[in-house]
C-alpha cells in the first residue's frame, strides 16, 4: 500500500475548509466540497460516496467535518482511522480558540504538513491498524453478546420472580384451603359424633322405657 491510497484531505467549520493537502490534481477537491454541502451539520457521524473508484469518507462532530479522498481498493475502516487520528490532532491543536474563528484556508500552511505526516503513519501501519479494528471488532462484538445475555438473564429473573410469586401465592392458597378442609372435617366429626349420640340416646331411652314397662307388666318386685 502506497502514500497514493490517500488522494485529498480537509478540516471543515460547518461548510467552510478551513486546512487541505494534496500531491494529486484532479477535480476530487470540488466534489469533496459539494459533498460537504450536502452533509447533515447537526448529525455526529460517519458518511462515505463513491465516485470513479475513490470513496470519499467524512467524520462530522461537533460542527466540524473531516474528510479524506481514498483509492476505493483502500478499507473505510483504513480511511476512518485516518480521520479519528486527524480529528484529534486538530482539536488538540486548535479546539476551542483558534478553529472557532480562522477563515478558509487559513490553516493550510500549519496543519496541511500535519495531514500529510498522518497519511504516510497510517499507510505505514495499515496492517497493524486492521489488525487493532478487527480486535476492536470482536471485543465490540463480545460486549454486545454479553450485555444481551446480561438482558435475557433480567428477564428471566423477572420471570422467575413472577413464577416464584405465582407458587407462593399457590402455596398460601393451598394451606388455606388445607385449614378450611380440616375445619370441615372437624365440623363434620363433631356434627356425626352429636347424631350418634344422640341416637344412643334415643335408643337408651327407649330401653329404659321398655324395662320398665315389662317390670309393670310382669310385677317386678323382690
Amino acid at each position: 500500500m502506497g502514500q497514493e491510497s490517500f488522494i485529498y484531505s480537509f478540516v471543515a467549520r460547518g461548510t467552510m475548509i478551513l486546512a487541505e493537502y494534496t500531491e494529486f490534481t484532479g477535480n476530487f477537491p470540488s466534489i469533496a466540497a459539494q459533498c460537504l454541502q450536502k452533509l447533515p451539520s447537526s448529525s455526529n457521524s460517519k458518511f462515505t460516496y463513491n465516485c470513479d473508484h475513490h470513496t470519499f469518507n467524512f467524520l462530522v462532530e461537533d460542527g466540524y467535518a473531516y474528510c479524506v479522498v481514498a483509492k476505493d481498493s483502500l478499507s473505510k475502516q483504513i480511511s476512518i482511522a485516518f480521520l479519528e487520528r486527524v480529528k484529534a490532532d486538530f482539536k488538540k491543536r486548535y479546539g476551542g480558540g483558534k478553529a472557532s474563528t480562522a477563515i478558509a484556508k487559513s490553516l493550510n500552511k500549519e496543519f496541511g504538513p500535519v495531514m500529510k505526516e498522518h497519511m504516510k503513519y497510517i499507510v505505514d501501519h495499515a496492517e497493524e491498524i486492521e489488525k487493532l479494528i478487527k480486535v476492536k471488532a470482536q471485543v465490540s462484538e463480545v460486549k454486545s453478546i454479553m450485555l444481551e445475555n446480561i438482558d435475557k438473564a433480567i428477564d428471566r429473573g423477572e420471570n422467575l420472580t413472577v413464577l416464584t410469586d405465582k407458587t407462593e401465592n399457590l402455596r398460601s392458597q393451598a394451606q388455606e384451603y388445607k385449614k378450611q378442609g380440616t375445619q370441615v372435617r372437624r365440623k363434620l366429626w363433631y356434627q356425626n359424633m352429636k347424631i350418634k349420640l344422640v341416637v344412643l340416646g334415643i335408643l337408651l331411652l327407649l330401653v329404659l322405657i321398655i324395662w320398665i314397662s315389662v317390670c309393670h307388666g310382669f310385677n317386678c318386685t323382690d
